[in-house]
């Protein structure tokens, strides 16, 4: 028997000390594939699905191997959870002597510098930021970490933070006052003296990139370097291998040189001057853009009306601020600070309105304040294959949501992985006992008018049927609307008083403990409910799926990335946009059965699961639900189940 054998048995140290333990073959199996991998310094990539207990199954090996380990995770959510519930769980289970530590990027820690110039100037958007600052001078007179997750009398999206955390635009390094106290700074040094270091995606790759966040640091001394959720990659690693610039970076500069003006250069008449028709000419450019939510190539952009002149006079009122900083530049870093950070904007614009690297995709973003101008790679595999490469390490690349029918070839060739070994571990739930997949008959085309009606309509028997507790899930938000909006007219003309949410009316956080208490809710949302969602029993028992999640066709970078591969010859739906499809179904799927306990309906209203060729392959990717599209035995199942939960009761 191995090591592992013995820590994962019914009488090894895991079992002793977490409660309500359970021994998986999948997850042993995992653990021990990924204990090579660390020994050999290979290249792993993943697959356990749901209930196989991946965490442990990976944590176990990494602690034991005695290296430095970097964990990155989806989302801070889940990194909060790994740094303060597994990880402290399976060290004091395991008994290893090893250090560990957390670190985010710096906009998630409080700026003592920049909190003590909004002290200072006392200009505050709402009379809630006025009060919210005071609660942050007392957390950041008392925190040993300083990050703002701790604090949670101010809410993460108040419009405060901003002004009492740095970016790596605005951060004064060295030259800080407050540079021995900083909290970003303290948490680093944590990072290099740990033996295991959790990070996020996001932080990973920006800091592989632009070698600012710490990471850059650490990986040299990694041993191990480990990707939960790493379905998420591709995407993460794009934004960063690519070359971006926003509006609300001009802003920023703008407003953190006119607090200069108020702190340091009063006598500097042409500095105010300066920052309002910056942020007069930026104001303007957004104004080029109709709504907010679009994205749309290079080309239509600057074909709107006033773009090339909006565009050329945002560059140009940046470079008239610009000298003007220059010229007080010797009075003190900050203005120097700001006089670099315009110099930088100014190259990127400049390099964005020239970019002619084939492998970018120029495109914007228009959000409802600000223009995102992006210029993302088509391929992020030759990037991330330099960093893979480097030097010798094991990198471990794990979800539940990789494969296409057990085949990663799609995953592979987006990440550059040619050198990895795979592994692929079906979940331990009995999907056919525990489950159903119906897909309803008679269902339009899905790009048809009255499709979201449809939907409406099919869903509303399963949501009789299952009493409430149900996702109603939407590939747009515009779809999630109108569905919303008829389940409402519905449930209010046939009587259903089911508790009815939508995604957007508080945070999502706050929705999900609702819709947890409320215990026979309905909850209509789309992309933020598709995964990193964790509700057990049965206050979730039905999730409705409107459509085949395909990306949409309109999306500037996919449609780049279509164009090039039918050029090379090859089928871009095949080898692209089905796999993308599947693995995003999968997660969506995913949120239906959490443990071993839990039944429930997944219901596919997309009549091409059936109809089209492609179908097959979809619903053979998904765990193996008994198959039906006859209501009555959805019907009859949520019978059963209740059936089974009163007579479950009875023997209790």
């Amino acid at each position: 028997m191995s090591d592992l054998d013995s820590v994962f048995s019914l009488e090894g140290p895991l079992a002793a000390s977490i409660p309500g333990y359970r021994t998986r073959v999948q997850q042993l199996e995992m653990a021990k594939a990924i204990e090579e991998a660390i020994k050999l310094g290979r290249q792993l990539v993943a697959e356990a699905g749901t209930g196989t207990g991946k965490t442990f199954a990976y944590l176990v090996p990494a602690l034991l191997s005695g290296g430095k380990v970097i964990v990155s995770t989806g989302t801070k959510t889940l990194q909060d959870q790994l740094f303060n519930r597994d990880l402290p769980a399976v060290r004091d289970a395991l008994k290893v002597p090893v250090t560990v530590a957390m670190l985010k990027g710096r906009a998630n820690y409080v700026c003592h510098f920049h909190l003590d110039r909004a002290m200072n100037e006392g200009r505050f958007i709402s009379r809630e930021d006025a009060n919210y600052v005071h609660k942050i001078r007392a957390f950041a007179d008392n925190s040993s970490t300083g990050d703002k997750s701790e604090l949670t009398d101010v809410p993460e999206n108040a419009t405060i933070w901003p002004a009492v955390t740095s970016t790596r635009d605005n951060c004064m390094g060295q030259e800080c006052a407050f540079y021995k106290e900083c909290f970003v700074m303290e948490a680093r040094k944590r990072a290099l003296a740990a033996d295991v270091v959790v990070v996020n995606h996001h932080l990973f790759f920006a800091d592989v990139m632009l070698r600012d966040e710490g990471v850059a640091e650490l990986l040299p001394s990694a041993n191990t370097v480990i990707f939960d959720e790493a379905h998420q990659l591709p995407e993460v690693a794009g934004l960063f291998f690519g070359e971006d610039v926003s509006t609300s970076q001009l802003m920023e500069l703008a407003r953190d040189a006119h607090a200069e003006y108020i702190t340091t250069a009063k006598d500097c008449t042409a500095l105010p001057e300066a920052t309002a028709a910056l942020e007069k000419a930026v104001r303007d450019f957004r104004l080029v853009f109709s709504f907010e939510g679009s994205r749309m190539p290079v080309q239509k952009a600057q074909a709107l009306k006033n773009f090339e002149s909006a565009y050329a006079t945002m560059q140009e009122k940046l470079n008239v601020l610009a000298q003007v900083l220059e010229s007080q530049a010797e009075r003190d870093p900050a203005i120097e600070n700001c006089w670099q950070r315009g110099l930088a904007l100014q190259q990127k614009l400049q390099a964005w309105q020239k970019a002619d690297n084939a492998n970018l995709v120029r495109w914007v973003e228009v959000f409802s304040q600000s223009v995102q101008l992006h210029a993302t790679p088509l391929s992020v595999a030759e990037g991330f294959g330099k960093q893979l490469n480097a030097q010798p390490r094991a990198w471990i690349f794990t979800s539940a949501t990789l494969a296409v029918k057990s085949d990663f070839s799609h995953y592979l060739g987006q990440m550059g992985l040619q050198e990895a070994t795979t592994g692929y571990w079906n979940s331990p739930f009995d999907y056919g006992q525990q489950a159903l997949l119906y897909v309803p008959n008679g269902m339009p085309e899905p790009n048809s008018p009255g499709y979201s009606a449809a939907v409406a309509a099919a869903a509303l028997p399963v949501i009789r049927a299952s009493r409430g507790r149900a996702f109603v899930l939407s590939t747009s938000l515009r779809a999630m609307r109108e569905i919303h909006a008829l389940l409402k007219d519905a449930f209010s003309s046939e009587g259903m008083e089911y508790p009815l949410l939508m995604q957007g009316e508080s945070a999502r956080t706050e929705l999900l403990d609702r819709f947890r208490a409320l215990g026979n809710a309905v909850l209509v949302g789309s992309q933020s409910f598709w995964e990193g969602v964790d509700v057990r029993g049965e206050a979730l028992s039905a999730v409705i799926i409107d459509k085949l999640p395909f990306a949409p066709p309109d999306d500037p970078v996919l449609a780049a990335r279509i164009d090039k591969m039918n050029a090379e010859g090859r089928n871009a739906f095949m080898e692209y946009q089905l796999p993308y499809s599947v693995i995003t179904l999968k997660q969506g799927a995913g949120r239906l059965i959490r443990d071993e306990a839990d039944r429930g309906v997944l219901m596919i209203c997309d009549p091409r699961l059936i109809a089209k060729h492609y179908g097959r392959r979809i619903w053979q990717s998904l765990p193996p639900f008994k198959r039906t599209r006859d209501i009555a035995e959805v019907e009859a199942f949520f019978e059963q189940a209740a059936d089974d939960a009163l007579a479950e009761a009875g023997k209790a």
